[in-house]
């Protein structure tokens, strides 16, 4: 079938080959010959006008535009998945069991509150695990000892399969008292300062602000450091120490303490907060459901209230 002069079935060629980044193992996830899929791969370089992947050594890597349509081509292979090819009669209200999550601690104040209200309205009887990510969560993900990994897509485990739930972005943050959040910081002055920043797990792996720091070739003068990113707000109450944490766990620490918010002094960019699951779990339909909903509720949130023009430095 074709839509607008594409061949639907190219999409699904093009996510194997994304994901197992070899024209031989790509054939065999979707039970084509080797012949075939290079066929396919020669279509999609025509239809996109792009090599979309090349040989660098004995590497088959991805070309700048193959990168750029990946996740919304795997976006919209799961939502078919999800809401017709996988659809049986379900009743939620029957299911009897408690979801193991391992989650980035912010999205448990941001994000995942509203999804446990809404299924505590469609599916009592369901519970949920919440708990911290964990320092190798690839292996739980291949022996299906989790149900949902949400965590920013950097950090993702590849050969798992994943979803994008919404676009992130960080800022500056500190007491609403500290005179030197009056104004827009400059980068000088951000890194001149003292921060409190967070390190994760056994391993202190970093977190995302640290690893978009790094990427950029930015080191700060960190003096306090804390077990996760939704404890550093009420550390900086009452001191003239910032920190760098995602607008929207900004948003809500402001509400209940009093906190100033710049944006940051350089553009970063958004960085993409993903669920990732089991590839054993790609048929459970409590799963399945359970997916759904977390889509769902993704695709509700709106923007933050910094990103409308609130709060500013001193209006909290």
């Amino acid at each position: 079938m074709r839509f607008k002069g594409l061949d639907l079935n190219l999409l699904v060629a093009f996510d194997a080959l994304m994901s197992q980044q070899s024209v031989t193992a790509a054939a065999c996830t979707v039970n084509l010959s080797q012949p075939a899929m290079s066929s396919a791969l020669a279509r999609l370089r025509t239809y996109f006008n792009d090599e979309l992947f090349t040989m660098q050594g004995r590497r088959f890597l991805p070309t700048p535009r193959a990168k750029a349509l990946g996740p919304a081509v795997r976006d919209v292979l799961i939502r078919i998945q999800f809401s017709i090819i996988s659809y049986e009669m379900f009743n939620p209200g029957h299911v009897q069991a408690t979801f193991q999550s391992r989650c980035v601690r912010f999205m448990t104040l941001v994000f995942f509150e509203k999804v446990v209200e809404r299924v505590e309205r469609e599916a009592p009887t369901v519970g949920f695990e919440l708990l911290a990510p964990a320092d190798e969560p690839n292996e739980l993900l291949g022996r299906g000892e989790i149900d949902l990994l949400i965590l920013p897509e950097q950090f993702r485990s590849y050969g798992h399969p994943h979803a994008r739930l919404f676009d992130e972005t960080l800022v500056c943050v500190g007491c609403a008292m500290n005179k030197h959040l009056s104004q827009q910081l400059s980068l000088e002055k951000y890194l001149s300062m003292g921060h409190v920043a967070a390190k994760l797990g056994s391993t202190q792996k970093p977190t995302i602000e640290e690893w978009l720091l790094v990427e950029y070739g930015l080191k700060r003068r960190i003096e306090v450091v804390a077990p996760g990113v939704s404890l550093i707000p009420p550390l900086l109450s009452g001191t003239e120490r910032i920190a760098t944490i995602p607008l929207r766990l900004g948003c809500h620490f402001a509400e209940i303490i009093p906190l100033g918010i710049v944006e940051f002094p350089v553009a970063l960019g958004a960085f993409t907060m993903v669920v990732q699951w089991p590839a054993l779990h790609n048929r459970d339909q409590a799963s399945i459901w359970m997916k759904e909903i977390l889509l769902q509720e993704a695709g509700r949130m709106g923007a933050p209230t910094y990103a409308r023009g609130l709060p500013r430095p001193g209006s909290v």
